[in-house]
């Protein structure tokens, strides 16, 4: 017992004193491993992001094909979808089954600029992998079968959507920044998915994928060879690559505008607020996201301590800035009681406006800096994380420190600095308003 008795004491006193905050260290910066970049023989660009402990790796194929580049709405969508629902010497199944046989997961991406190939796999089954993506992207077979499951899915994962005031707000709100016709504007309707010709995906894969303009990822434990293996599975073959730019153009109408969709069964009515912005590549770029963070990008921002916590209307409120391939935009987004609408706007607007006429003391922004600090190094855990950052700077043609200097130029945003963003950018009267469930 005397033995026990010392062991505890001794166990107590390495427990920590919670009575006091632990030492922080300020993140000041961080360095990005650069990726390999390499030119496939037949002029594909090839990065390769060599870190990581485990032998996984994860290939990923990105095509010049959303929205932005298709003729009839949907078109994209489908033709990327369809790629592993069978090929010329493979089935649907059979394309799934060679795929579970190694371990390999695989997910097709799709958005308003661009669709994607990506596949996870341990790094000695990146030959297997190669093979069947070769075969998928050199001729897939478009079964009508497949093509009617898929649109069926497709019909039901919207009609459920619609169901939900968010996504209702959130589709409306797109469509008064850029307009109905525009990519960034468009959204999924039951009479483009039943109606779309099957001959209109296919002309949209063999330009834009088939023949498009691509580049490939390889992040996680890769080798020289596996690079060299890239090249001969996807250096080799011919493609043209003579898609013209195309160019679309926005509405200009949103500013000032309030929009209300009426949905008598919800109980809740969903709010979106904000206007077109910028890209990464803008000079105000950092500290507009400084200034996002403080208004809601974070739980402890300005909008849920009073609109949460203070006034108790919502589970949650947030800001953000939105980056698109071509565009920019911010958005305040929440889910509120019906009865409870417009008091939740006008409290937005209050918040705004102390950003705009109060200088932010030392104590919130530097704790708001931290975080942001904080959260950007954590978010760079994996091989896959780091490959993610990268991506952004390879498809948007950032400059390779950009972000090397994210940390600097966040901790280089003054008081006055948010003032100006606010005043300039966060301007209620050029903000479109919209509200799906009621007032």
């Amino acid at each position: 017992m005397k033995e026990r008795h010392s062991l505890f004491y001794q166990y107590n006193d390495m427990i920590l004193d919670r009575t006091e905050a632990p030492a922080y260290k300020i993140i000041n910066t961080i360095n990005l491993p650069e990726p390999q970049s390499h030119t496939l023989d037949n002029g594909i660009p090839l990065h390769v992001i060599n870190i990581g402990d485990q032998p996984v790796v994860r290939f990923e194929c990105i095509f010049e094909s959303g929205n932005w580049h298709e003729k009839e709405t949907g078109a994209s969508y489908f033709a990327i979808k369809m790629l592993p629902e069978g090929t010329g010497s493979m089935t649907s199944s059979e394309v799934s089954e060679a795929f579970d046989r190694i371990g390999a997961f695989i997910d097709l991406n799709h958005s308003s600029d661009r669709s994607g190939i990506v596949i996870y796999c341990l790094s000695r089954f990146l030959p297997e992998v190669m093979t069947i993506v070769k075969e998928m992207i050199g001729g897939p077979a478009f079964p009508e079968k497949e093509l009617d499951e898929l649109r069926n899915i497709t019909l039901q994962n919207l009609k459920v959507n619609k169901e939900k005031t968010a996504y209702l707000a959130t589709t409306e709100f797109r469509r008064q920044l850029f307009g109905r016709e525009h990519p960034y504007g468009q959204s999924q309707e039951e009479k483009n998915i039943q109606e779309l010709p099957l001959s209109e995906i296919q002309a949209h894969f063999e330009k834009f994928i088939k023949n498009g303009k691509r580049t490939i990822i390889l992040a996680g434990q890769v080798s020289d060879a596996d690079a060299k293996l890239v090249n001969e599975y996807f250096g080799q073959s011919e493609y043209k690559n003579d898609a013209a730019d195309i160019s679309h153009v926005a509405a200009t109408d949103y500013k000032g505008k309030e929009v209300l969709v009426e949905k008598s069964d919800s109980v809740q009515s969903t709010i979106r607020i904000g206007r077109r912005l910028f890209t990464r590549q803008h000079p105000d770029y950092f500290k507009m996201l400084v200034t996002n963070e403080i208004l809601g990008g974070y739980f402890g921002s300005r909008l849920m301590k009073n609109i949460r916590e203070e006034k108790g209307l919502t589970y949650g409120i947030s800001s953000h800035m939105v980056t698109l391939g071509r565009e920019g935009y911010f958005m305040i987004g929440t889910d509120v009681k019906k009865e409870f609408t417009q008091q939740t706007i006008d409290e937005i607007k209050k918040e705004i406006y102390r950003l705009q006429t109060e200088l932010i003391d030392d104590t919130e922004l530097q704790t708001v800096k931290n975080f942001m600090a904080g959260e950007f190094a954590g978010s760079l855990n994996t091989a896959f994380e780091v490959a993610d950052r990268q991506k952004i700077l390879l498809l948007d043609k950032l400059p390779s420190d950009f972000f090397t200097r994210y940390i600097e130029q966040i901790h280089a945003t003054t008081a006055e600095d948010i003032q100006s963003m606010a005043s300039t950018y966060l301007r209620p009267d050029e903000m479109v308003e919209v509200v799906v469930g009621g007032k």
